[in-house]
């Protein structure tokens, strides 16, 4: 699929990662937004509409996120690329119909600015206390994909990858930022047109008596139509066969749902995508993502100081887990050593993973700040440390 140059501004601009989310939007051919405004995710709707009326693209305020993220689906179902865009609470809210994107098959992508909570919090504090619930937030068994940036040019880009995913898997897919990356302004390289690589969407090409809405093709994803183009099929939340019809039976439950996470899990390689960082020769790896990944380069320089060897693994697709790679680390290592904003959301993950087979120093913030270079720092000669007096016990 070629980028429409309407929506792309080729070119280096000054621009915040809320911003550069819009204009990744944009280049990758979103056209309708659906949101209820919520901080710290304000700046994405207000630059949508800035420029909205350049690349003909359509704005609904709803009267809540429950309803704005309906409005998404059913766009989507029309045949525009739409997104929504909240924060916290918001995104507490659009649980329900995030299960419902998953159960339909709906290409759409959600941002999620996260700010610190539990319920109102601080609005504009950064925090990383989404996580699990990117992953775990609606009820039953799913599977999607939630990646996570660490700069504005990332918003850009990562946003562009999100759409392309919605499209591929048809899946509401999640972009999990934060009141940091996506206030901070940095310049952000956008690519000509002609460099941008998007997925269109698969449409069904047969005739319009024989369409099946889930009848999945060889990769376990149905090929669409547009709401309008006169098919008729029915869409429900419901267990569902083929046709789209509910069938409430054991069996019809697993040829709907399986399909809905092997569809993901199948291709979960190419989905999965890290930034690693000296973990070669290193007995101390330190692991992160958004914004507290930003310090952690100049927390290691402070480690390395005292002659430790220490190595960096950056989450940039947070869901699916890169599990198999964070195992492999795990045997060959002393210790993982991971700074997050809550109480413990991936760190508990990367525990699974090790398995015991290295330890794990968890470095906790409450919130609405990031973690000094210093506090981590301390973790990794703690974790080195602890080494020592292993190796002096066994010398014993």
């Amino acid at each position: 699929m070629k980028a429409n140059s309407k929506g792309v501004l080729t070119g280096t601009h000054n621009l915040s990662g809320n911003e550069a989310i819009i204009e990744g939007a944009f280049a990758a051919g979103c056209r309708f937004l659906g949101v209820y405004p919520i901080s710290p995710s304000l700046e994405a709707t207000d630059r949508f509409l800035q420029r909205s009326g350049e690349v003909d693209a359509t704005f609904v305020q709803m009267e809540d996120e429950i309803s704005a993220l309906a409005a998404v689906l059913g766009a989507s179902w029309t045949g525009k690329k739409s997104m929504s865009v909240t924060s916290g609470s918001g995104l507490s809210n659009m649980m329900e119909h995030i299960g419902l994107g998953i159960m339909l098959q709906t290409p759409c992508v959600i941002v999620n600015v996260q700010r610190t909570g539990p319920s109102l919090g601080i609005p504009n504090g950064v925090a990383q206390g989404d996580t699990m619930q990117a992953r775990w937030g609606s009820h039953g068994d799913y599977e999607t994909i939630v990646l996570t940036p660490n700069s504005p040019q990332e918003c850009f880009d990562l946003t562009i990858k999100a759409f392309n995913f919605s499209e591929r898997f048809r899946v509401p897919v999640l972009l999990l930022t934060d009141a940091y990356i996506a206030q901070k302004k940095t310049l952000v390289k956008i690519p000509p047109t002609k460099d941008l690589k998007l997925i269109s969407r698969k449409l069904f090409k047969g005739a319009k008596n024989k369409y099946l809405p889930y009848k999945n093709d060889k990769n376990l994803v149905p090929p669409m139509v547009n709401v309008g183009d006169g098919y008729r099929f029915h869409v429900t939340g419901l267990t569902h066969d083929e046709r789209g019809y509910p069938v409430m039976t054991s069996e019809c439950q697993e040829a709907c749902v399986r399909p809905l996470m092997e569809k993901i899990t199948k291709y979960q390689d190419e989905i999965i995508e890290y930034e690693e960082v000296e973990t070669d020769d290193a007995d101390v790896v330190v692991i992160s993502y958004g914004a507290t990944s930003t310090v952690v380069s100049k927390a290691i320089s402070l480690a390395k100081k005292d002659g430790i060897k220490v190595g960096s693994f950056r989450l940039i697709t947070i869901w699916p887990f890169p599990e198999k790679r964070v195992r492999k680390l795990a045997q060959k290592i002393d210790a993982f050593v991971i700074p997050e904003i809550n109480f413990g959301q991936i760190a508990f993950e990367i525990e699974r993973c090790a398995a015991g087979n290295c330890n794990v120093f968890f470095v906790p913030i409450l919130g609405g700040g990031l973690p000094t270079p210093e506090d981590i720092c301390k973790s990794i000669i703690k974790a080195s440390k602890e080494k020592k007096k292993i190796e002096k016990l066994i010398e014993l």
